[in-house]
């Protein structure tokens, strides 16, 4: 039996089997190195073609017979994707049967946030989990680079954001609202040129990286390092050490966007993905209504009230990042506003379908990311084993494997970090559960549980990683 995860649009299998203990590759230099990173260099022929006549970019042909193997794809991401499915099918005797597989996508949009702020994750597990994505034929890899609790990437300029607001000095232990702490310091940062090596890595797996910079919410990392950028200059703010949502905002002053603008000027130079992530999400409007200056700039927009000026601020970001050919994409409260951003911002629909539908009635395309189904910080099971997440909700494989995201772009899994420390600690919230979503955002077959789950068993044991229960 043939065991892919995700299951490809068609497969026929042949009679026989390839020996693969190293390749000899003709074609495409950058997915020959990729192909020789995996396997190394050996007697087995493989031939790499770029055919523009192959169906969607991501799509892929991949023969194996008694000659070699050819993988047909047009672009260079659709051989790579090929590649990932050849590294499924060697078996543990070093041999891949003989198939030919014709495979295209689903959606265009096949995502995995990964939180780095609330727990900053050592850089060689960012390396490790790009490549699991690739591994699974998802497309994107969601940065969560900033929040309340840390701000993991360097800015020239703004030294304090790394000296300061990438460091807290505890933790909370359990829930948001708990009074436990463990009293160890803990953070951590990324330079430019580390992010930007790793933007490569991913590249050449068919992976891109879309940052997310939380504002106007979500930003006391940045308050604390930089003060004046807020609502109160006179109130210096500890990091974060707490879970939860801070009323601490940005503030609608022009010195705020403009560091806003110049955060994501070397942002943009970072990652070239057309996307920007600019969060949007959970931005209490306290702090405005009792701000003079806040007052001030909504009654000169002619604004009705303060609370407005959360859909104006993203609107300006938003309207920035298209001035430089990008697009912004936000959490749905950006989109119900009273403001909202640009039609062109994308949307990632968070809390019901019904938010979805809004945004797109509002010319706004959707990644469908519903936290019913798609976090992966819920518990899996409801087991007193299992460790803690996010209370209120199950979710279990078998609710990933049934999401249906419907007409959108795309859909995402969400693995936020506030109880996950350490990277053995993220890949059981991720597997198996990130398995069924790739199989859905990439195979547009009827569903099968039972077949799902018995593919499961064997692609877990060769993906070799920390996991929840499979289903017997």
């Amino acid at each position: 039996m043939i065991n892919l995860v995700p299951l490809p649009g068609e497969l026929r299998e042949l009679p026989g089997s390839l020996a693969l203990d190293g390749v000899t590759v003709t074609g495409d230099a950058r997915t020959a190195g990729l192909l020789t990173g995996y396997f190394g260099h050996g007697p087995t022929p493989v031939r790499l073609t770029l055919d523009p006549a192959i169906p969607d970019g991501d799509g892929y042909r991949l023969a194996v017979g008694p000659s070699g193997i050819e993988v047909t794809a047009a672009r260079r991401s659709g051989l790579a994707f090929g590649v990932q499915t050849l590294r499924q099918l060697r078996t543990d005797n070093g041999r891949v049967p003989h198939v030919e597989i014709t495979d295209t996508p689903r959606y265009a949009w096949r995502g995995a946030l990964l939180d780095v702020a609330r727990h900053h994750m050592p850089l060689e597990f960012l390396y490790r989990f790009v490549d699991q994505l690739a591994f699974h034929k998802l497309n994107v890899l969601h940065l969560h680079l900033t929040d309340d609790q840390g701000w993991r990437i360097e800015i020239d300029g703004y030294p304090r954001l790394t000296e300061v607001g990438a460091w807290r000095t505890e933790s909370m232990v359990g829930r948001a609202g708990s009074t436990a702490f463990d009293g160890t310091p803990h953070g951590g940062y990324y330079t430019q040129a580390e992010l930007a090596e790793l933007v490569a890595f991913a590249d050449v797996r068919g992976v891109r990286i879309v940052p997310e910079i939380e504002m106007p919410g979500h930003a006391m990392a940045a308050l604390a390092a930089y003060p004046e950028l807020g609502n109160d200059a006179a109130r210096p703010l500890p990091v974060w050490t707490g879970w939860g949502i801070s009323e601490h905002v940005f503030g609608v002053q022009d010195e705020t966007l403009e560091f806003c603008r110049e955060v994501l000027r070397q942002v943009m130079k970072v990652f070239p993905s057309r996307d920007i992530h600019l969060g949007g999400d959970e931005c209490p409007t306290r702090q405005w209504e009792n701000s003079a200056a806040a007052r001030e700039r909504a009654a000169s927009l002619g604004l009705a009230r303060p609370a407005e000026l959360h859909g104006w601020f993203l609107g300006e970001i938003a309207g920035f990042l298209a001035e430089h050919g990008r697009r912004a994409v936000c959490w749905d409260e950006a989109a119900h506003s009273a403001s909202p951003p640009p039609p062109g911002a994308a949307v990632m629909a968070w809390r019901d379908p019904v938010h979805a539908a809004d945004a797109a009635a509002r010319g706004h395309e959707v990644i469908m990311t519903p936290y019913r189904w798609t976090y992966l910080d819920y518990p899996q099971t409801g087991s007193p084993h299992e460790p803690l997440g996010q209370e209120g909700a199950i979710i279990t494989l078998a609710d990933v494997y049934r999401f249906e995201p419907g007409p959108v772009l795309g859909a995402q899994a969400q693995l936020w970090t506030e109880f996950a420390a350490t990277p053995a600690e993220v890949e059981y919230l991720a597997y198996p559960r990130l398995c069924a979503l790739a199989e859905t955002a990439w195979s547009d077959l009827p569903k099968d549980f039972a077949g799902f789950t018995a593919r499961l068993r064997p692609h877990l044991a060769r993906l070799g990683v920390a996991h929840g229960e499979v289903p017997a």
